[in-house]
């Protein structure tokens, strides 16, 4: 079978949205510099794929990733297609001001709901990361650019352990009163179970946030990424990132592997009826075109599953 059996189930979005981030969360972890023409093939494969939303890189210093050393040139070589969004990451204000001459309309912060990581991604302390946040987000939304905010380790920290639902919260709220469009709520490190992600989304709803303003960001490695997907649509959220072929992970969190696969969740979709507007033999081609300029076979099953069967 190379399409899975519709079932519906009552409860659930008609459509969701799915927020790739492959060309930027996935790649930014890979050792070896990935050429720029590979990159902007990608990016033109994923949306000919039918995705609408594709990350496409990140302003970050190069320092600290060098793999998107390549952004500014990449964004003036891009050739977009209509009816496609390409945001990028932007850390600071000098992020913001090549965004702006690169002419981004969408942008995406990186905050954390932890201190520990906030030190050591942000060099900033937890509170402090909002003084650095907001002269951002305040001149992208007078420049009239949307502003998504990354929460990462909501669901727990490798220095810290557990992350209280409560902190999450307040600070998710804090990114949406400067001015944010949209949360996505990180399972950096992939350790969340289904329960978790209802008690979060749920805590998040009772503080007044409406769940459209939501979206949910997991990594694989306990294995949990889809079961916390289906929690999060049954609580409502219909923006879900992915990562094509499983591509990723976290260059300041080790214990951070892949995304959850585009591939995976398009799977889960179909078969419980739900648009996405993915053609899921074009993106299993295209992973299985990007496996193969990186050396080694996709994580994706239903790359793998895919591929064998041909």
């Amino acid at each position: 079978m190379r399409t899975p059996q519709r079932v519906g189930r009552a409860g659930l979005p008609e459509r969701v949205t799915i927020w790739e981030v492959g060309a930027r969360d996935g790649l930014q972890n890979e050792s070896a510099t990935v050429p720029l023409e590979v990159k902007l093939e990608f990016l033109d494969r994923l949306a000919g794929a039918g995705l609408r939303v594709v990350e496409a890189t990140s302003f970050v210093h190069p320092r600290w990733v060098p793999q998107l050393a390549d952004a500014d040139e990449l964004l003036a070589r891009l050739t977009p297609r209509e009816g496609v969004r390409y945001p990028v990451l932007v850390p600071n204000q000098r992020g913001l001001d090549r965004a702006l001459a690169a002419g981004v309309r969408h942008i995406a912060i990186f905050a954390s709901a932890t201190e520990t990581f906030a030190l050591r991604n942000l060099n900033r302390s937890l509170d402090e990361q909002f003084a650095m946040f907001e002269p951002v987000v305040a001149r992208a939304r007078a420049e009239g650019m949307a502003v998504r905010g990354y929460v990462s380790m909501c669901f727990g920290d490798p220095w810290e352990g557990e992350v209280a639902v409560d902190q999450v919260v307040s600070v998710g709220r804090r990114l949406l009163d400067m001015g944010c469009d949209q949360l996505s709520l990180g399972d950096t490190i992939g350790v969340g179970t289904p329960g978790h992600v209802r008690a979060l989304l749920g805590a998040f709803t009772a503080s007044g946030v409406d769940v459209s303003a939501l979206a949910v960001h997991f990594h694989d490695t306990y294995g949990q990424a889809l079961a916390n997907t289906l929690a999060a649509l049954e609580s409502g959220v219909s923006t879900v990132d992915s990562s094509a072929g499983g591509l990723g992970g976290c260059p300041y969190a080790r214990s951070a592997t892949g995304n959850l696969a585009t591939e995976d969740l398009v799977w889960m979709l179909d078969g419980l009826g739900i648009e996405h507007g993915v053609d899921l033999e074009a993106l299993v081609a295209t992973s299985l075109w990007m496996a193969e300029r990186l050396g080694r076979p996709s994580p994706s099953r239903v790359v793998r599953a895919l591929a064998s069967a041909d």
